[in-house]
């Protein structure tokens, strides 16, 4: 599922510290709000009455009886939020100019040397896509445009261009398109000496395609037309008919994820077969792409492990006996787990997130304390040193790394005050050198800002981390704006980074926050494990008591406290809102995971069965009480709510439109106040929003509206 953080631009205030924000009061218009029909529909087992009276609004995917009456009530609730923030459209209008006009409209990514070439991509002033392009050898060379998906992307209202590989001989480039925006991609194969595009095409796969080394066979990723399951692996030979095409590999077990890919050091290519608590890998040499996988190690139960190719041996990344994770090594010809030797021994305090492979050096990828770590061992020498990146709250990750036999180490940073850099760092000098940093058209000083990290004491107990950034004159006061932001699921970690439409709240006197709670990995392992399954209740503990607490050190109070989240995190902010609706002024769900039981009972909906070790399975009698004491659509009632604004898209994959649909039909039938609730259905995408480089700025910037609205603020 996506983790939608807020991409929060810039505007000048008066620097007069001592001048209070302007407000006045938004007159919401007089409007009736649409009503849902009800139609019961038992959905409960387990001896248990559950009626589902929205069911009947998943008809659109099904193309069922009531699948027009679906569309027609998803454009009545549009047209009502366009009414209730008619107001705002002005404002609307001027932040997405505010925030567009910060993006740099003519720029370049750092380029990547891979096989020969340089690879980057470039955008033009207006364009909304980009240009996938390279140079042979030097920067100095002619630049060939392999793609250009401005152009390619003309007469659709959504276009996503991925999974771009080109073949070991240079000669290939492979990449998949998506006009629907429900991640079922075509495979299309590019000529690159000729410019022209093959007739070989295949359909519905994933972004994910990887070239044997005969330069003329591709491995792609599958997948099911119901369940958008990542099924099989299957092979292409360039020419011949796709619907032909042999499978290489089927996953039975629906709980896992499956993807195909290739060592660093290409010599193999490698299927992964992966779920919440178990992984297993195949392998074959990548000079033999009509050859049999190989299992590397058959899954182990509750064991995770990843797998890279350094020289004449495997390294393994793995949790077996070991929490927090470490780091083992097999001979090549002797992959079975009874092989394995540790390199890295795990430790308590320390998660080892992952490595990335050189042919002389290692670079391991630690989290101490919250903060990512890149630790470099010299493989020859075995010396080892940490790489010092001079802030307390940060970002940072190798990115960019495609070559095998290289001293150099790229790696992205960022933090909340630190528009994004690329650094490019040799591991034997220890020499940084600055690439690139984020420009922020118009200017930008971050010294008019002040990052902070607290910690709330969570009610067993626990100390919360919470990573703030606001602005010098908005200093601490019970009046102050403040955007509590947190995702808390499937171990993904929320880290601290900087975000230039972010700075169109700052600078209106907003406080930011990110709430590390439980559920993501940014305290170990364990801070993963004690979020999900039966403990899962801990994640919206979490976010409330770091809320309290930054009430109580008077960062903010309630009348001016909003909280934010999408897709797992909207489940947060379903359950939230149910436990502690006098704690918010405002709740914004972004794509929100609300219907937990309904969705976990019904294996044909994508995603459904390969969640299991999340959430739980609901047909374990234990399993579906838990999940129903929490689930945010079963747990509304008649009592009053916050403001809440609702986004969604009509052809989101992974929490499918439906969801928020029905949970805003049933807040609308039981809520006891007068707070506004809306929702807004992006017609035209799914579950990351609008395509392009503006566009989802037009949905930031109605977000921002509807807390400006709340506050008074207008302009």
């Amino acid at each position: 599922m996506r983790i939608i953080l807020p991409i929060l631009a810039v505007i000048v205030f008066s620097c007069n510290q001592n001048r209070k924000l302007e407000r006045e009061a938004y007159q919401w218009p007089e409007a009736t709000p649409p009503v849902a029909e009800k139609k019961d529909h038992e959905t409960g087992m387990h001896g248990d009455k559950r009626n589902d009276e929205y069911y009947w609004m998943a008809d659109f995917f099904s193309k069922g009886p009531d699948s027009n009456k679906v569309v027609e009530y998803l454009k009545a609730e549009n047209e009502y939020t366009a009414k209730l923030l008619g107001g705002t459209d002005q404002l609307q209008k001027d932040l997405f100019a505010e925030m567009k006009g910060r993006i740099k409209e003519k720029d370049e990514s750092v380029p990547v040397f891979n096989n020969g070439y340089w690879y980057y991509t470039r955008s033009e002033e207006g364009k909304q896509y980009f240009k996938y392009c390279r140079k042979k050898a030097t920067l100095e060379a002619k630049e060939e445009i392999l793609l250009d998906i401005d152009q390619m992307a003309e007469g659709h209202t959504y276009y996503s261009a991925d999974g771009f590989s080109i073949s070991p001989d240079n000669k290939l480039l492979a990449y998949g398109v998506d006009t629907v925006s429900r991640r079922e991609y075509i495979m299309k194969i590019k000529d690159l000496e000729s410019g022209e595009l093959l007739s070989d095409a295949v359909y519905r796969t994933d972004p994910g395609y990887e070239w044997g080394n005969d330069n003329k066979t591709l491995f792609y990723t599958s997948k099911n037309a119901k369940t958008l399951l990542s099924e099989k692996i299957k092979r292409h030979t360039i020419g011949t008919d796709s619907k032909k095409d042999p499978v290489v590999y089927a996953e039975n077990d629906k709980s896992n994820y499956i993807g195909v890919g290739k060592t660093k050091s290409e010599k193999y290519i490698v299927i992964a077969s992966s779920a919440t608590m178990s992984s297993e890998y195949r392998i074959l040499d990548a000079d033999k792409p009509e050859g049999e996988f190989a299992v590397f190690q058959p899954r182990m139960k509750d064991v995770i492990y990843d797998i890279d190719h350094h020289e004449d041996k495997f390294l393994i990344v793995t949790n077996k006996d070991a929490l927090n994770f470490k780091l083992m090594e097999t001979p090549v010809n002797k992959t079975g787990v009874e092989n394995w030797k540790e390199v890295i021994a795990t430790r308590k305090d320390v998660l080892l997130e992952g490595i990335e492979v050189f042919k002389n050096f290692l670079v391991v990828s630690e989290r101490k304390k919250g903060l990512l770590q890149i630790r470099i061992r010299n493989t020859k020498t075995n010396a080892e040193h940490y790489v010092d990146f001079g802030e307390a709250a940060y970002m940072a990750h190798p990115s960019g790394n495609p070559e095998y036999d290289t001293d150099n180490l790229r790696y992205n940073y960022t933090s909340l005050t630190t528009p994004n850099s690329v650094y490019d760092y040799n591991m034997e000098s220890k020499k940084k050198e600055l690439k690139k940093r984020q420009e922020v058209v118009g200017g930008y000083d971050p010294t008019e800002y002040v990052t902070e990290r607290l910690y709330a004491t969570a009610r067993d107990g626990v100390q919360v981390p919470i990573s703030l950034v606001y602005k010098k004159t908005t200093g601490r006061s019970p009046e102050s704006p403040l955007l509590l932001y947190a995702y808390g699921s499937y171990g993904y970690s929320t880290d601290p980074s900087f975000s230039s439409t972010r700075l169109s709240l700052l600078n209106r006197g907003f406080v930011f926050a990110i709430a590390h709670i439980r559920g993501g990995q940014e305290m170990g392992r364990q801070w993963y494990e004690d979020g999900k399954m039966f403990k899962k209740k801990n994640t919206f503990n979490d976010f409330i008591d770091c809320a309290e607490h930054l009430v109580k050190e008077n960062y903010t109070s309630t009348s001016h406290l909003y909280a934010m989240g999408g897709s797992a995190g909207g489940l947060l902010m379903g359950a939230v809102a149910n436990l502690r609706p006098d704690l918010w002024n405002g709740i914004v769900a972004v794509v929100p995971f609300v219907d937990v039981v309904t969705t976990m009972l019904d294996e044909s909906i994508p995603l459904t069965t390969n969640e299991f070790d999340e959430w739980g399975n609901p047909k374990n009698k234990e399993s579906y009480n838990y999940m129903k004491s929490y689930s945010p659509y079963d747990n509304v009632a008649k009592k009053a709510y916050p403001n809440m604004l609702v986004m969604t898209g009509l052809h989101d994959s992974q929490v499918q439109y439906f969801e928020p649909a029905k949970w805003v039909a049933r807040l609308r039938t039981h809520k006891t106040d007068k707070n506004v609730l809306l929702l807004k259905t992006n017609m035209e995408a799914g579950h990351g929003g609008a395509s392009g480089r503006f566009d989802y700025l037009k949905e930031i910037a109605t977000e921002y509206a509807f807390m400006f609205a709340l506050e008074g603020i207008n302009k």
